[in-house]
């Protein structure tokens, strides 16, 4: 059943949601509000914008050996087993299990040349999602903690909190679907880095949805999802307020469900909660949050076209997400034990399951946004926090290789049926247009009409850009 996350686990400190505290007492803002709006003026000028961001990542290290970047003439050693196959862009070679993005591919780009050097999956999780380093070194931990930099989607909610009522928004600005990072695998005792708002301070967290494993054997993201398992209920807050609702039958409407938590509030049961739970409770149950999450709402034809398995259907979540209003929204793909893109042996699960389900979602995706007029204001970004080593594993799989590997970037401008960067023959280093993590930061702050250069400012009172080091790829867009 997928649920909303209200406090998870204290080894990333987050709760339930936004605080009651009004900016100027929180001590976090390093822009005044009249600076912050110029900030973002300076930020548009001249500039492709996007009202929301899609954030899908591919948790483990997609192959770009495998999807986006084949080598056919590559050594036998090297260009793997599969085939490419023609797609609509120019130069793209692209895997013949990925069909439906091959037919799609004059809607995006392709960044062939993204790179970093911390070759680690908690670590470069939390680089890709935050465009800085983390703290830790490599091998240095696996779970996020409060010291870690802000995400990108928890500075555009962190932003959006500082404008004119955006205390009072009845829809979260930042949400994660359908599972915050590591929840699947070792029996959820990783929390992976990353998505969180770290120093910047829990108020800034995302709201986050949860879904849990049928079995020991079970990976959710590519088996069938039914009705009854994509009814929302609210978890971390239901103890406190006297009603649970896996006590209410798993057929109980979604609707029913949100009402059942809606006169909880109104019966005044709510308030043992603090002020920060209390604004989560709300959150949750107002009527436009209610409406966005239920994806049942769609027509079956279009839940079939994005796939019935939990990836695909998160993917439609977040559709419904930034067409009610949510500015960014983070689609994990993550390691269930076992099943991953972490691909050390190459079995099966790429071939059956892992591309075809990613492949279905994201071509979904594109084509029901243009086909809603929301694909020039939605900045679609899909990728891994790594790729995967040139020369394979004895069994056909390969190692982590953080040098090299693709993204796919689409909307907002991007010139559809083109490629960036150039990688060499073994698709092990970046030729031409290399593209850092804080390049691909500084574009989707631009985009979002957040000036990459502004600071926020540090709990010891230090002024700290959202980017260091980083430029927009201008070459993306048209």
């Amino acid at each position: 059943m997928l649920s909303i996350q209200g406090r998870p686990s204290q080894a990333c400190q987050r709760v339930a949601r936004r605080t009651m505290l009004h900016a100027a007492g929180a001590g976090l803002m390093g822009l005044s509000l009249p600076r912050l709006w110029a900030a973002e003026q300076t930020a548009t000028s001249g500039h492709p914008r996007a009202k929301s961001v899609i954030f899908m990542f591919l948790f483990g290290g997609p192959s770009q050996l495998e999807s986006f970047d084949m080598k056919p003439d590559a050594p036998s050693d090297i260009r793997g087993p599969f085939r490419p196959i023609a797609s609509r862009t120019p130069g793209l070679r692209i895997s013949e299990h990925l069909p439906r993005l091959a037919d799609v591919s004059d809607k995006y780009c392709v960044i062939r040349t993204m790179t970093h050097d911390f070759n680690d999956h908690s670590g470069a999780a939390h680089y890709m999602q935050t465009g800085r380093r983390w703290h830790l070194p490599i091998g240095g931990g696996f779970s996020a903690t409060p010291l870690d930099f802000p995400s990108m989607g928890s500075v555009t909610e962190f932003y959006e909190q500082q404008r004119p009522g955006g205390l009072a928004r009845d829809l979260p600005s930042y949400m994660v679907v359908p599972n915050r990072l590591g929840r699947l695998q070792e029996n959820g005792q990783y929390v992976r880095p990353g998505e969180y708002a770290g120093w910047l301070g829990r108020a800034y967290n995302p709201l986050t949805t949860r879904i849990d494993r049928r079995n020991g054997n079970d990976n959710p993201y590519w088996r069938d999802c039914s009705n009854d398992e994509l009814d929302f209920q609210i978890e971390g807050l239901d103890s406190r307020v006297g009603l649970t609702l896996d006590r209410l039958s798993r057929r109980v409407s979604l609707r029913d469900q949100f009402d059942a938590q809606r006169r909880v509030l109104e019966a005044g049961r709510a308030r043992d909660l603090d002020q920060i739970g209390q604004r989560a409770l709300a959150l949750v149950t107002s009527e436009r949050t209610r409406n966005a999450l239920d994806v049942r709402q769609e027509p079956d034809a279009l839940r079939d076209r994005y796939g019935r398995h939990l990836f695909g259907q998160a993917t439609l979540l977040a559709r419904r997400l930034v067409e009610a209003g949510t500015r960014f929204v983070t689609v994990h793909y993550d390691c269930v034990d076992g099943y991953s893109w972490d691909s050390h042996v190459h079995s099966e699960d790429l071939k059956r399951h892992l591309l075809p389900t990613f492949d279905q979602a994201m071509a979904a995706l594109l084509t029901d946004l243009e086909e809603r007029g929301l694909l020039d204001e939605t900045l679609v970004v899909a990728l891994g926090e790594m790729g995967r080593t040139p020369k394979p594993t004895p069994q056909w799989g390969r190692g982590h290789w953080s040098t090299l590997f693709p993204a796919v970037v689409a909307g907002a401008g991007v010139s559809g049926g083109t490629t960036y960067g150039r990688s060499d023959r073994n698709a092990a280093e970046p030729l031409e247009g290399a593209t850092t993590p804080e390049d691909l930061a500084a574009t989707i702050y631009r985009t979002l009409g957040i000036d990459p250069a502004s600071e926020l400012m540090a709990n010891d009172g230090r002024p700290i850009p959202l980017v260091a080091g980083g430029a927009p790829v201008t070459g993306i867009f048209a």
